[in-house]
């Protein structure tokens, strides 16, 4: 049977099964860490009353801190093994084929989905989970499936405006799936616990895993041994530094500080963007909102609408003639306002309404992405890849994260004091870290701008 060259669905299939259980992961964290410090059993039919004044404040505080310190242990755990795969495959892609960088971490994922099924069923240590993040981190996480399918991407597309609309349609799939997902989890987790879901996703991993082996096709082809030249016999690492060595090396000046920033650019809106969602579901299970299972489902599912907006603010921006700097600024600005209104996000209403300002909060990433590719070479495409994509990290309800999504997440985790380990209160850092440091972003951009006039 002839293959296909047709990464969408795997992307399609691999967001509906990670959204499926990210919202939920955190809950069911919270959830066994609330009845382990408290022992009381969680308030599974109304949220509202862990907020009740005769529940003591202490029991809030050392859930929530727990909860947070756990985040920052699985953040730190699979951080950097996924970072160093990412990097050596998304590298070794470029002589050897796009599959390996998709492969991998579909069998990471369905180890990842099956890990939390069995602690969730067998009800084991709830510490296991770091390990299997660990273990399906070594299989190289969501940036080297993403980098891989949007270099699998570039080498299809010879068109540069081809190129970032197909990117920013993988974007659109990535919202419209996730969406859907994310808004049944709530309902899911109602009728049917933890367990279905968990089984739920695994399934929806076993079955991508199966398309990637067997049914899509190699875009590279790979090239015969040189027993002179003992390529076989080189290391990965060696593969890496010398395809970062090639991407500057034959280039001009100009060329290499602009790709220089684009990369700085990408990383630092990673970073701005990331960094305040990341926590967002803690931020909802406690005061003052306080918000069910089923809330979360929609607050998550509206998140992923972005992705739908972008695509649309994309492909119009495009066909209209306007600059792709000019696309990125405003979405940058679209991540701004919506971070200024989560600062002051008290009631439900106004969680929800927060999500309005950020409707084009998506459309830097794909045009980035497009600009980076467009100024590398056809058999570069892997090393830049390896930069551009981590959406879906971890089992936070994140919009599915570059491998600079994981970095600087990892960063901000670690350098950014979590909201109940100590330090500034989580009102008091969360939205102006962001919002601030959102500010420079837009700084980089014009200087990216004048460089380019």
């Amino acid at each position: 049977m002839k293959g296909l060259y047709l990464v969408e669905p795997l992307v399609a299939f691999y967001s509906f099964a990670s959204f499926l259980v990210y919202p939920l992961i955190q809950q069911y964290v919270y959830r066994r860490l609330w009845q382990e410090l408290t022992n009381t059993t969680y308030p599974v039919s109304d949220n509202t009353s862990r907020c009740d004044p005769s529940n003591t404040s202490s029991h809030h505080e050392e859930v929530q801190k727990a909860a947070s310190l756990f985040s920052l242990y699985t953040e730190l755990f699979s951080m950097i093994p996924s970072l160093a795969v990412t990097l050596i495959l998304v590298a070794y892609s470029d002589q050897r084929g796009r599959k390996i960088t998709i492969i991998l971490p579909l069998i990471g994922s369905l180890f990842y989905a099956l890990s939390f099924l069995a602690v969730s069923f067998f009800e084991l240590d709830l510490y296991l989970l770091i390990v299997s993040t660990f273990i399906s981190a070594l299989f190289g996480g969501s940036g080297t499936f993403l980098g891989g399918c949007f270099s699998y991407i570039a080498d299809l597309c010879e068109d540069g405006q081809q190129k970032t609309l197909r990117m920013a349609g993988v974007d659109m799939v990535i919202g419209l799936l996730s969406g859907v997902a994310s808004l049944s989890t709530g309902y899911f987790l109602q009728a049917a616990g933890f367990n279905w879901p968990f089984f739920t996703s695994a399934l929806f991993q076993c079955f991508n895993l199966l398309y990637a082996v067997f049914i899509l096709e190699e875009t590279l082809q790979r090239p015969p041994d040189d027993p002179l030249d003992g390529s076989p016999r080189r290391t990965a690492m060696r593969q890496l530094a010398c395809g970062v060595y090639q991407l500057f090396a034959g280039a001009s000046r100009r060329r290499n500080i602009l790709l220089v920033l684009l990369l700085l650019l990408f990383s630092s809106f990673s970073f701005a963007n990331m960094g305040g969602l990341s926590m967002i579901t803690l931020y909802e299970l406690n005061q003052p909102l306080c918000w069910t299972e089923i809330l979360i489902g929609y607050g998550s599912a509206l998140s992923t609408t972005v992705f739908l907006t972008s695509f649309v603010g994309v492909t119009v921006f495009s066909r209209c003639g306007v600059p792709d700097l000019v696309i990125i600024l405003m979405g940058i600005l679209s991540v701004m306002a919506g971070m200024t209104l989560v600062a002051f996000a008290k009631t439900t209403l106004m969680m929800f309404l927060v999500r309005l300002p950020m409707l084009l909060a998506i459309m830097p990433f794909p045009v980035l992405r497009s600009m980076m590719s467009k100024i590398v070479s056809k058999n570069e495409q892997g090393v830049w890849g390896c930069w551009e994509w981590k959406k879906v990290k971890k089992p936070r309800r994140r919009r599915p994260s570059s491998l600079e999504r994981k970095v600087s997440l990892g960063t901000r985790t670690t350098i950014l004091p979590s909201p109940e380990t100590g330090g500034l209160e989580w009102e008091d850092w969360k939205p102006w870290c962001t919002f601030l440091f959102s500010l420079s972003v837009s700084t980089s951009v014009l200087t990216d701008r004048e460089l380019h006039s």
